[in-house]
């Protein structure tokens, strides 16, 4: 059945690469094994900083897609980027990225941008030479022109959503431990919390146990559990192989969307994450108990809703919320990435 799915998925990331794209050698036939730790789940090889700033390496672009409708509020692209498997990372790391140009203030170059990376260790191409990013158009709207003001735009996601096949891209990290799926015990449950492009690790997340023949899935016996919070239907990212994933293994994936401007939370007002997550705050609080990992990656925003929903519960079940929460970190249960 995984390799029913392997191969559906891959046909899905295929549609994100033009037809000029270059030629990789490994043959999707086989497993997805040669970029393993010895043991797979051993963390302790897990590289980070291996380019820095004062000297980035270089890749280039496969293809930029912009991977919304048009009803989104804004524009959301996936780009997929060439590294010739030379810039290894895994699941839950982030790249940096060096816009090009200076900035006008004073002449300096522009200044590393982390954005977390959207596929797994084996790329979209199943190859281990190629990683893809998730990208929101930053923009301003100017309410005295009525109109975007380019002055204001974001350097860096404008840069990214506008590159071609072929572009260069200058590129540090990878970055960061904080996110990395705990893969010793196969039961473990994980509880994965995102709002917008804060999806991108956990589509390698899903990737890897779902998607690929990896020694991780092959054994994987626990339930991962994703939320993600959009604003409406058109912005859902990846949700054709979500589905895919949740179709193919319903014991073992699960998935709740927040669609903040058509679904209501039980107070009739807008569904955000946090109210998605309390519907379910009962299961996932006895998840916690016994063992599972929560992950929150977004806007810095969506963390005060979060906190104040899980002081409530935890009220709620005469449970210290602080104590809660320091347990949680001290277990190596709690893992944030926001920005």
């Amino acid at each position: 059945m995984k390799v029913v799915l392997a191969a559906t998925l891959f046909a899905t990331a295929s549609a994100f690469v033009p037809s000029n794209a270059p030629k990789f050698g490994t043959s999707l036939n086989l497993k997805q094994d040669f970029l393993e730790y010895t043991p797979y789940h051993d963390h302790s090889q897990v590289k980070v900083n291996t380019y820095k700033n004062k000297a980035p390496f270089t890749g280039k672009v496969v293809s930029t897609k912009r991977i919304v409708g048009p009803q989104a509020t804004g524009e959301t692209c996936h780009i997929i980027i060439d590294h010739n498997g030379d810039f290894p990372y895994i699941e839950g790391q982030s790249w940096g990225v060096i816009p090009p140009g200076t900035r006008e203030k004073d002449g300096k170059p522009h200044a590393v941008r982390l954005y977390s990376i959207a596929s797994s260790r084996y790329g979209d191409d199943m190859t281990g030479k190629t990683g893809s990013l998730c990208v929101r158009r930053a923009t301003y709207w100017c309410p005295e022109l009525k109109a975007d003001d380019p002055a204001k735009k974001g350097i860096c996601s404008n840069f990214l959503c506008d590159t071609n096949p072929g572009d260069e891209i200058m590129m540090t990290g990878p970055a960061g431990k904080v996110m990395l799926m705990p893969e010793e015990d196969p039961t473990t449950d994980y509880i994965m919390v995102a709002t917008g492009t804060g999806i991108a690790p956990f589509r390698g997340f899903v990737r890897r146990l779902f998607a690929e023949d990896t020694p991780a899935a092959n054994v994987y016996k626990g339930q991962a559990w994703l939320f993600l919070g959009v604003a409406n239907s058109d912005a859902l990212l990846y949700d054709d192989e979500f589905q895919l994933a949740k179709e193919q293994f319903p014991e073992n994936f699960r998935l709740d969307y927040a669609l903040s401007r058509e679904q209501e939370n039980k107070n009739g007002g807008k569904m955000y994450i946090q109210d998605k997550v309390e519907e379910y705050a009962d299961e996932i609080f006895d998840k916690l108990d016994k063992g599972a990992h929560m992950y929150f990656c977004g806007l810095k925003g969506m963390m005060p809703g979060i906190q104040d929903m899980l002081k409530g519960v935890c009220e709620s079940k005469g449970i210290d919320y602080d104590e809660f929460i320091k347990g949680l970190k001290k277990s190596g249960q709690w893992h944030v990435e926001v920005y």
